[in-house]
């Protein structure tokens, strides 16, 4: 949250309070030890309090001015510096008790009261209830795949009935970076409308052919119907490719959820989408790509403990294209462990997907319809920055990541035979700007 006018002057106070309660800046670093040898030292204390603030341990700053606040009852700088730490740190039932405190002192100024009674409208203004809110996030991540292009283990491939030599598989790095800004309307006591909008940029090193952009629009409105969650959802995407020709598409549909138990949770899905090739003088077959597609999903969620929870989920999709060589339906399976432990979130799991053709296609074989097996097994690490350096990200809202993934192809047609395996690692912020 971008800082009010009043908490921005409760920090200058809180920095003018420390400077005139003691010489702090530049001096050597005090340790919990020296506190605890002498605890009603209040140039001491308050030294430490700043330190443990700046580096934004607010838990121990807010530990340290309480017990200065009871040592010294009467101190109205301190009750300050308290109300403000307590204020930045979102801690509202103890600012109010402080507030109630100041109120009450006798060495208390008119510029005080001033000062408090900004703070109490800021703290109403916080808990009376948004109808907007509004979040952001940044994503950056980087890839290293041994077999961008998808050549077959075989190195060989079909073309128009032939046998051919396939490329060699391509060692590839990717960068990707994406940001995205949602917009939350509440409606009512359970329902809300939402407004989506993201950008994204892949980048790979050698083959920049495959480099693009894409753009997201995304709206939907969510409801709770009795214990049962609804979403009714549409989006619109834009994809521009260096070298190939960009593509459009739109996407409309229905997801749901609904508990079954404490620990069970089952969901739903349908999406309709229309997605078209740009046809230009670059590229005359891109409108070969159009497409209509339906997909339906299913899915269950598990809590087994506080740490480990699984879900499991199957789908069927089919896709009519322009060009009737390129139809077909698949089916999915999923499976997925979740594990919350105390140094890092990890999360393990295997899709497999069954693709059937409708068509022969003469560009590679004539004489067999394509099917293949698509298997997926991943594995994906979260840790906090602020797990590794807390001054860096003290309220932990920045994430690391971690992941592993193998696809293992098997088809009647050789082009689609092959195995392919990349290693990731990411880092992502979010923002909350209410």
């Amino acid at each position: 949250m971008i800082l009010h006018l009043t908490k921005l002057k409760l920090v200058l106070t809180s920095i003018f309070l420390l400077i005139a309660t003691s010489a702090i800046s530049s001096e050597k670093k005090i340790t919990y030890f020296e506190v605890l040898q002498n605890p009603n030292d209040l140039d001491l204390n308050m030294k430490y309090a700043q330190q443990q603030g700046e580096a934004g341990n607010f838990k121990q700053t807010i530990s340290t001015l309480e017990r200065l606040n009871m040592v010294y009852p009467d101190n109205i700088e301190i009750k300050m510096y308290l109300l403000s730490v307590l204020v930045q740190a979102d801690s509202p039932d103890k600012a109010l008790t402080v507030i109630d405190e100041i109120k009450s002192n006798e060495d208390v100024t008119e510029e005080d009261l001033l000062t408090v009674a900004e703070i109490e409208q800021e703290l109403e203004d916080r808990a009376r209830p948004k109808l907007w809110s509004f979040v952001a996030g940044l994503n950056w991540g980087l890839s290293q795949s041994n077999n961008v292009n998808s050549v077959s283990t075989t190195r060989l491939q079909m073309s128009s009935d032939a046998l051919d030599v396939f490329t060699t598989p391509m060692h590839d790095r990717t960068y990707s970076a994406s940001s995205d800004l949602s917009a939350i309307r509440r409606i009512g006591e359970s329902s809300s409308f939402l407004l989506s909008a993201s950008a994204s940029d892949s980048r790979q090193v050698i083959e920049t052919g495959d480099d693009v952009e894409g753009y997201t629009l995304t709206s939907s409105f969510d409801t709770q119907l009795g214990n049962q969650g609804i979403s009714i959802f549409g989006m619109l995407s834009k994809s521009d490719y260096i070298d190939d020709a960009d593509s459009f598409s739109t996407m409309a549909g229905l997801s749901g959820f609904f508990p079954s138990g404490d620990r069970s949770t089952f969901s739903y899905s349908y999406t309709f989408s229309d997605s078209k090739g740009n046809h230009n003088s670059s590229d005359t077959t891109a409108n070969e790509s159009n497409a209509i597609g339906h997909s339906i999903t299913l899915g269950h969620d598990y809590l087994l403990t506080e740490i480990i929870s699984t879900s499991i989920g199957t789908g069927y999709s089919i896709s009519e294209n322009k060009v009737g060589a390129n139809d077909y339906e698949t089916f999915d399976l999923n499976f997925r462990i979740n594990l919350n432990l105390p140094y890092a979130y990890v999360s393990v799991g295997d899709a497999v997907s069954f693709n059937e053709y409708f068509e022969f296609d003469s560009s590679n074989n004539s004489a067999l319809v394509r099917s293949d097996i698509a298997n997926t097994f991943d594995v994906i690490v979260l840790k906090p920055l602020g797990d590794f350096f807390p001054f860096l990200d003290p309220n932990k809202l920045v994430n690391l990541s971690v992941s592993y993934d193998k696809t293992i192809s098997e088809a009647n047609i050789i082009n689609y035979d092959y195995v392919a395996e990349s290693f990731g690692f990411g880092i992502s912020r979010s923002f909350n700007l209410r």
